[in-house]
């Protein structure tokens, strides 16, 4: 029966069931391992090499990959250059100071890059960079 106090009359059990919220618990745990591996995809960028150094940024910019097949993706979803000319001319109406980051294969053929630079350009951003490695030391 249920648990009752020293002159037989029951009384009121004011405890959690904690079952059922362990069981949500597994599930939801179980789901985000299962699409943890899958938000990590990337593109395959060769960047050539250079001794700059890095540049500090106040906020995460917009980067712009160009892979050695010629693909245009920007913060990693592929899409034609005129899709991303007015993507950028969204981005641009919200924010004019916007860093624009341009991550070009090195087997890219340089008209191909100017071409997309002239494209950011034209919308209106000012603040463009070039992504390249550091050399490796032998």
């Amino acid at each position: 029966m249920g648990p009752s106090n020293s002159n037989g009359k029951k009384r009121l059990v004011a405890d959690i069931n904690v079952t059922p919220l362990v069981d949500v618990m597994l599930v939801l745990l179980i789901i985000f391992m299962i699409t943890a591996p899958m938000m990590t995809q990337g593109l395959n960028v060769d960047l050539p090499e250079t001794t700059a150094k890095a540049l500090r940024q106040e906020e995460k910019p917009i980067i712009i990959d160009i892979t050695k097949d010629g693909d245009i993706a920007v913060n990693n979803v592929k899409q034609a250059r005129s899709l991303m000319t007015q993507e950028l001319k969204k981005v641009f109406e919200a924010n004019k100071d916007q860093m624009i980051l341009l991550r070009a294969d090195k087997s890219v053929a340089y008209g191909q890059v100017a071409l997309v630079m002239s494209d950011i350009q034209s919308v209106g951003f000012t603040k463009v960079g070039m992504v390249t490695k550091p050399p490796e030391k032998e």
